[in-house]
């Protein structure tokens, strides 16, 4: 990449991943000009410590999962904390045209980080504290066919989402996949935050059933 910088066919280069050693080697690097790994309020002090790695080296930081994977429901608040940080430029997951229009409303209007809102995240921090799958997609494809990124999420998805097109007979269907895990444990390998993926996903297929 540097070589076909030098000829001029390319002008910057960047590195994406989820992976926390990887985005530190990156940044320590010299070689890029801009990191992008997931960060939200939600992330805690391995994110934080790669967001001020770049600062400290002159490096833009791209945010993806700013509303981390669609746990944070709030896009002001989300906005509004990213906004602090004047290296970061976080990439939104948009989905729907009203959506976008919510996002364009605050390049006129900037969301302020209030107390209020500061007091909102440590309450969200605390509601999502511990293990969660980010959805980040690292763990498949599952050889037993089940849509992981979603199901071992599924708890917190029926909380913080409009829960009625999560009970549909065909996400029944993703989630009764659960019951026909192998235990090859490939899943539980891949993930890039180290999380017990078989054990989230029974966790969160018993819930989902107490939600039926």
């Amino acid at each position: 990449m540097i070589q076909a910088k030098e000829q001029g066919k390319i002008r910057h280069i960047g590195i994406t991943n989820h992976r926390y050693w990887v985005a530190e080697e990156a940044a320590a690097s010299g070689l890029y000009e801009t990191v992008q790994f997931p960060f939200s309020y939600l992330s805690g002090g391995p994110e934080m410590k790669i967001v001020d790695m770049c600062k400290e080296k002159n490096i833009g930081f791209i945010a993806m999962k700013a509303l981390s994977g669609g746990l944070i429901t709030d896009s002001a608040l989300a906005y509004a904390y990213l906004s602090e940080f004047a290296h970061v430029e976080p990439i939104w997951g948009i989905q729907r045209e009203a959506e976008l229009d919510e996002f364009l409303s605050y390049q006129n209007c900037l969301p302020e980080m209030t107390e209020e809102r500061k007091e909102k995240i440590e309450k969200e921090k605390e509601d999502l504290a511990g293990d969660f799958c980010r959805g980040c997609g690292y763990c498949m494809p599952c050889p037993a066919g089940i849509e992981i990124n979603n199901c071992a999420r599924m708890s917190l998805l029926l909380r913080r989402a409009p829960k009625e097109g999560y009970l549909s007979e065909e996400w029944q269907e993703k989630m009764r996949k659960v019951e026909e895990c192998l235990h090859c444990g490939k899943c539980k390998e891949k993930c890039p935050y180290g999380l017990d993926t078989p054990g989230l996903l029974r966790k969160n297929y018993e819930d989902y059933k107490s939600f039926l």
